[in-house]
């Protein structure tokens, strides 16, 4: 095999409280075609760390390569586009090099290139996962749940976005957080999404998130007084998103509304993607 695609979903962690470690795949993609080539010009540095990592990690000799992406996965919105680069390209010289990894090793990886599993863990297995950096539990997601998406047209970077958050918060809001991630992870695990109503409060990052995207808030305000049963920030933004069993049309435009009219932003109904990374030897 001398080339190999590979399409990996968008992703939307944190989900409020789960901060670095809840999150759901998407029904939106890239996909990463990795081939063996001499490069005609130097590899990016995300890719020279991605095969460096994998070359050691799987014990291969390492071999020249080019890779390209394409899809509909936007960069630096909160959608978890450095993972598909990342995950595109650790499976596609596990696949060129004949599999010498599981699955499971490639999604240590990718946590590690990430700084954080929350991404990595349900683009590669799919669904909704809770993550840390050695492992994670990953549970189907009903069709019947629409995650609608509002995308502005801006970026935020990552680490930018950490260097908001304060380095301490209260006990009692610690409290708060665990209570609504744990109430998140049951409410996904078990399939009784009405159970999320009101369980995104968090104190982790969101608060602080808010300078970023003034309007965070009143879009999410404006999803539940639509018929949403709540909304989050997505990843580090700038993409918002609220999950809703009725109306998303609705919940879609109301969102939508309560974005600044200067600022341009497009939305999206979508939902869970169930399978993860896939691969097309076509």
């Amino acid at each position: 095999m001398d080339s190999v695609t590979i399409r990996v979903p968008a992703t939307t962690a944190n989900l409020g409280p789960g901060y670095d470690c809840l999150g759901v795949a998407l029904r939106l993609y890239n996909r990463v075609t990795v081939h063996r080539s001499n490069p005609a010009s130097a590899p990016h540095p995300m890719a020279l760390k991605a095969a460096e990592l994998y070359f050691n990690a799987s014990e291969t000799k390492p071999f020249a390569f080019e890779w390209r992406i394409e899809g509909d996965v936007p960069q630096s919105r909160g959608l978890g586009s450095s993972v598909t680069v990342r995950l595109g390209i650790l499976h596609g010289l596990n696949e060129l090099a004949g599999r010498p990894l599981e699955r499971e090793e490639i999604f240590e990886l990718c946590s590690e290139l990430e700084g954080h599993p929350d991404n990595a863990a349900p683009a590669e297995f799919g669904g909704f996962t809770v993550a840390s950096m050695d492992g994670c539990l990953a549970f189907p997601v009903e069709q019947a749940l629409k995650f609608v998406l509002v995308i502005p047209e801006f970026e935020i970077s990552t680490p930018e976005a950490r260097k908001v958050l304060p380095t301490q918060i209260t006990h009692e809001e610690a409290v708060a957080c665990a209570s609504n991630a744990a109430r998140i992870t049951a409410a996904f695990a078990s399939g009784r999404y009405e159970a999320l109503t009101g369980a995104f409060d968090d104190y982790l990052h969101q608060p602080f998130r808010q300078s970023l995207l003034p309007y965070l808030a009143a879009v999410i305000e404006a999803g539940e007084s639509a018929g949403a049963l709540g909304g989050f920030l997505s990843g580090s933004g700038s993409t918002i998103a609220c999950v809703t069993l009725e109306k998303p049309e609705a919940v879609a435009n109301a969102m939508r509304r309560a974005v600044p009219e200067e600022l341009k932003a497009r939305t999206l109904i979508t939902t869970a993607d169930n399978k993860g990374v896939q691969i097309d030897k076509k």
